[in-house]
């Protein structure tokens, strides 16, 4: 079969909705818990709190919008006018004087970008990809994360984050930056030529793929999604506390510099994986990159030395990355046609939801009594320490458990 191309117009309104939407999530899904960390000391149950909450409004978001922009049968002004909306709440955070208030805006700002990104982006990326290009969208979507991590770690290295005039600084530029992306998605957005209104009623299409008629009929997605969740567990059990990590226990002031050679690898690393995905199928592809996760968890749990923490860095993050990926292409494979909006309530729910509900809980339980530091100012705050790299592994085992079963299956039915 012939390789469909999107297009140069498809490529750029990918590259920059992608990139930017990630840059702002890495600063809400990373620096966010640093700055409540460093502004008002927070202990790990505010950061589990913090994530979970946001968790709960991205997945409620994502199910409601997702099915309205299915039932306008538009991607385009939800991208544009919420990216612009998305940007303005970012800018807030320079204000805010408390970890309650912190949370509180967390989900406004979360609602605004789960329509614009989570809903209405990733419903576009399905209706413009198929069959033959999908794994090479969703390798270069998936590199976006670690690319927009090197921005945010590169451009936040000229900044004292124990400041609160370095975080307002960062809030106007960041909010700034994603709204202009809104205001070129008007001149850069194309709706899938294909998109059509949905007929079914508004409560018909916001539960359809929450029905069990709808699962019965695609089981294959429903498990995949299962899959994804318990992927994204392992991932949310060390993400919040990564950066504290590697600045605070591992002592390493100048980790941006020892982390970007890592990012940029990784990332290379993932968009050329796309082509594996596209060649071998999921079976296959997704492997590997469990491996590679695997083995950087095990990396980071037995050195602190900079060269070794350095490659299992690059591991983990390849396989993360890679992982997001497979599991992102063959879930948009399974979605059944002119339905992108509705189900990316479902998908959602197993890619944010239910790792960031379980997995801050599992890497809170875990540092319960993790050591502390006493603060210039007498306060105390907790040291992230390896059992979150310990827990994350061990939640591996029941996924790659469950995908030989599968596999087996599908080899005793051929």
């Amino acid at each position: 079969m012939e390789r469909t191309r999107p297009g140069g117009r498809f490529w750029a309104a990918m590259l920059v909705f992608g990139l930017m939407g990630q840059v702002a999530w890495v600063v809400e899904n990373m620096y966010f818990n640093v700055f409540i960390y460093k502004m008002f000391h927070a202990g790990p149950g505010d950061i589990s709190a913090m994530v979970m909450a946001s968790a709960v409004v991205a997945a409620l978001t994502t199910i409601v919008m997702g099915a309205v922009s299915d039932k306008l049968g538009r991607r385009k002004a939800f991208m544009t006018v919420g990216y612009l909306i998305w940007g303005v709440s970012i800018v807030t955070f320079a204000y805010i004087r408390s970890i309650a208030l912190t949370i509180v805006m967390d989900c406004v700002m979360t609602f605004f970008g789960s329509t614009a990104n989570d809903a209405a982006y990733n419903a576009w990326l399905t209706d413009r990809g198929d069959e033959t290009n999908r794994g090479r969208i969703e390798g270069l979507n998936s590199m976006m994360p670690l690319i927009s991590t090197l921005i945010v770690f590169g451009g936040f290295m000229g900044f004292d984050l124990d400041r609160a005039e370095s975080w307002r600084t960062i809030y106007y530029i960041i909010g700034a930056a994603t709204a202009v992306i809104g205001v070129l998605g008007f001149f850069l957005i194309e709706d899938a030529p294909g998109l059509k209104p949905e007929r079914a009623g508004f409560l018909a299409t916001l539960i359809y793929s929450f029905r069990p008629s709808t699962c019965r009929e695609n089981p294959k997605l429903y498990a995949v999604l299962a899959g994804f969740a318990v992927f994204g567990i392992s991932i949310q059990i060390f993400m919040p506390y990564l950066i504290i990590y590697y600045e605070k226990t591992l002592g390493l002031a100048n980790y941006v510099l020892i982390m970007a050679p890592a990012i940029l690898l990784a990332a290379a690393d993932t968009a050329l994986y796309g082509r594996v995905i596209d060649a071998r199928g999921f079976r296959f592809a997704v492997w590997p990159a469990l491996a590679m996760l695997a083995s950087g968890y095990v990396l980071l749990i037995c050195t602190r030395a900079i060269v070794p923490v350095f490659v299992g860095s690059l591991l983990m993050m390849s396989g993360y990355l890679t992982g997001m990926s497979v599991f992102g292409a063959r879930i948009r494979a399974l979605i059944p046609e002119n339905r992108s909006g509705q189900f990316q309530g479902v998908r959602i729910i197993g890619q944010v939801f239910v790792p960031g509900l379980i997995g801050p809980a599992i890497g809170a339980a875990v540092l319960k009594n993790a050591q502390t530091i006493v603060n210039s100012d007498g306060t105390e705050s907790f040291l992230p320490n390896v059992n979150i790299f310990v827990a994350a592994v061990i939640v591996l085992a029941p996924l790659a458990l469950g995908l030989l079963a599968a596999q087996r299956r599908k080899e005793r039915a051929a």
